[in-house]
């Protein structure tokens, strides 16, 4: 019977498939750009919730980036707390109106941009 070792979680999670950074920063300078279009209700959830999955993606891939720093590590700890934002931003309920669902929606789009930069930042690529 062969003998296996176990992989820590921080291990685990890396050897996924990384995260597109490349769309999901294309679907957040949706609501960002400075030229960005007038969205439709029906894409405007479509795309909210695309932007709540790609932080439910990155949340999890950054905190195991940053297991492989030292505690001190200024960087990872940048990202930890921008982990933290997201978790929060994940929270937020759009409303029933457009002007409020527009504003949640910019604000998850920013969190999608601050994680991608943190995964760039720890050593991610794309």
């Amino acid at each position: 019977m062969p003998h296996r070792t176990a992989q820590s979680a921080a291990t685990a999670d890396l050897d996924q498939v990384p995260p597109d950074i490349a769309t999901m920063r294309r679907t957040a300078q949706r609501f960002l750009a400075p030229d960005a279009q007038p969205i439709a209700n029906d894409d405007l959830t479509t795309l909210g919730s695309a932007l709540r999955g790609q932080i439910e993606e990155l949340i999890p891939t950054i905190e195991a980036m940053t297991r492989q720093f030292p505690a001190d590590d200024v960087p990872s700890a940048c990202a930890l707390v921008c982990t933290r934002e997201a978790r929060m931003r994940l929270g937020l309920r759009p409303g029933y109106n457009s002007p409020g669902r527009m504003t949640v929606a910019m604000k998850l789009a920013r969190s999608v941009m601050a994680l991608c930069d943190h995964y760039q930042t720890l050593g991610g690529h794309q």
